[in-house]
């Protein structure tokens, strides 16, 4: 592994402030925090840390931007701590660290408050690799960073393109017309990783199972260069040159899931891992929702990851679901 080039992971820093709570009140009412968790998050962090405890030999780098505060230096102190390399990660003076307010209802879902901060200011002029250009660079989150979205990112891809890079993004879920902004950068994009509602909104369609084959098949045909891998609940799909494979997701026993944030990331993790190991699809698929898996047993984003073999072995008790289509 110390001869292959790195994996890059840029874009949206954030430090999570995770609050555990039995349901979400309606306007008016007062529900109480039954916990409260800090943790790093955003695309940068959560897929950066899993892939590298995923194959600690791996070389992984970030790029981003972080507030000149106690919120920054916990991120550069805890990147720096899990072995990537952040020299790719710069201090803005201007604005705070980005930060998210959790409300994670206990073994379900969660809703998020989020100030964007220094990421939104994270552009292409960040983004230097000097002479050790990494494999795959990977793009998140789309929707969240504002000098991005507002064309950066398009320039991004095109560089890196330029210079022989594969490239990855991932969107942020809002329910919005925004998603046209993504559209220009898909043919500059090799891997399309994102969840079921963010690929609706992406391709103009109702995600329903039904759905979902037509929706990968038209995000191809925007111009994605190599996969669609689309990922829900029960299943995950990857659209390539070697045809549509689909996957039922994990069986999980009642109480197992601990918390649902990070579960998307880690799954991008998984993906982009199988991916630069040259995995067939089949394979990717099974390998990210096994990842996904690890992420869903902890609370916060990244502690539940381990190593690709624990995984995959941990992930062997149980059974793939059976879903009707």
């Amino acid at each position: 592994m110390e001869n292959k080039k790195s994996i890059a992971v840029a874009g949206t820093v954030i430090v999570d402030r995770i609050n555990e709570i039995s349901a979400y009140p309606k306007s008016g009412e007062l529900t109480q925090i039954l916990g409260i968790q800090k943790a790093i998050g955003g695309c940068v962090p959560n897929v950066a840390l899993d892939l590298k405890k995923i194959c600690p030999a791996l070389p992984v780098r970030v790029f981003g931007r972080i507030g000149a505060d106690e919120d920054g230096q916990y991120v550069r102190e805890t990147l720096t701590e899990g072995g990537l390399d952040a020299t790719g990660l710069l201090t803005d003076t201007a604005a705070p660290t980005s930060f998210t307010e959790v409300m994670s209802i206990t073994g379900g879902q969660r809703t998020f408050f989020t100030y964007s901060g220094a990421s939104a200011a994270f552009g292409a002029e960040d983004m230097d690799f000097g002479e050790d250009l990494p494999a795959i660079l990977h793009l998140g989150y789309f929707l969240l960073l504002k000098k991005v979205d507002d064309g950066d990112g398009l320039k991004i891809l095109k560089a890196a393109k330029a210079q022989g890079i594969r490239t990855s993004i991932d969107l942020v879920s809002e329910n919005s017309d925004r998603y046209e902004l993504v559209k220009p950068c898909l043919p500059y994009t090799d891997y399309l990783i994102i969840n079921e509602l963010e690929a609706g909104m992406l391709a103009g369609l109702e995600p329903t199972n039904e759905n979902l084959p037509t929706i990968t098949r038209k995000l191809r045909d925007l111009g994605v260069r190599e996969k669609v891998i689309i990922h829900k609940p029960d299943r995950a799909l990857c659209l390539s040159d070697a045809g549509l494979t689909t996957l039922p997701s994990y069986a999980l026993p009642a109480g197992y899931i601990k918390g649902t944030t990070g579960a998307g990331d880690a799954f991008c993790a998984g993906a982009l891992y199988g991916i630069y190991e040259g995995w067939a699809d089949a394979q990717i698929l099974e390998f990210a929702s096994a990842t996904a898996v690890m992420a869903l047993g902890s609370a916060d984003a990244t502690s539940g990851l381990t190593q690709a073999e624990t995984i995959r072995e941990f992930c062997s008790q149980f059974s793939r679901q059976t879903v009707a289509e």
